[in-house]
């Protein structure tokens, strides 16, 4: 599970920016992941109630925001958001398309006290 990786590095993450802003525990930590990014939010959650103990994130609420898949028609240049897995263009039905979001995932916020 790469999960526990990913993990791994969003607490060093949280550590740091704590550290720099001279804060003793942070209070909340809000991710977005993209539903093509591989990570798996379940998973994900799991990881982080594991490993956040004995870290400034202990008491962390850890939210995770589900970002669907964003494309551009390359043809029409309509943007839709797409409900499946189907990479066409909503408007016109082209599969000439580029992705703008929903691949990645990224720290959001961070809550510190």
């Amino acid at each position: 599970m790469h999960e526990y990786s990913i993990v791994q590095s969003l607490l060093n993450s949280c550590e740091e920016n704590a550290q720099q802003n001279e804060a003793t525990k942070v209070t909340k930590v809000v991710v977005k992941i993209g539903v093509m990014s591989g990570v798996e939010p379940d998973l994900l959650q799991t990881a982080f109630d594991t490993f956040k103990e004995n870290t400034m994130c202990d008491k962390a609420e850890f939210i995770i925001n589900v970002q669907p898949v964003v494309i551009k028609c390359l043809d029409c240049k309509e943007e839709s958001t797409l409900q499946k897995h189907e990479y066409a263009c909503l408007k016109c039905e082209s599969v000439n398309i580029e992705i703008l979001d929903g691949e990645e995932m990224y720290l959001m916020q961070l809550e510190l006290e």
